[in-house]
């Protein structure tokens, strides 16, 4: 009796194994661990292609007119002012 019950006990420990192994880390046929350790489906390969080039004009730069105040004075607060 001993001996049959340690070798169902084997046999149970083997199959046991054998199917965690071909379950691709506990996640299941089709599915595989991500980087955090959850599962994700398996997906057909991605293909990327290069954006078009666009080639656009350059932009237009407006640059305000410096304000030049009259001599004793500075520009403060939006207007000129005497120091």
């Amino acid at each position: 009796m001993k001996y049959l019950l340690a070798a169902v006990m084997l046999a149970s420990t083997v199959v046991g194994f054998s199917e965690v192994a071909s379950a691709a880390g506990g996640c299941g046929p089709g599915w595989y661990r991500g980087p955090y350790g959850s599962c994700r489906p398996m997906r057909a390969p991605v293909v990327v292609r290069p954006a078009p080039v666009v080639v656009a004009p350059a932009p237009v730069v407006v640059v305000p007119r410096a304000r030049v105040c009259p001599y004793g004075f500075r520009w403060y607060a939006g207007r000129c002012r005497p120091y």
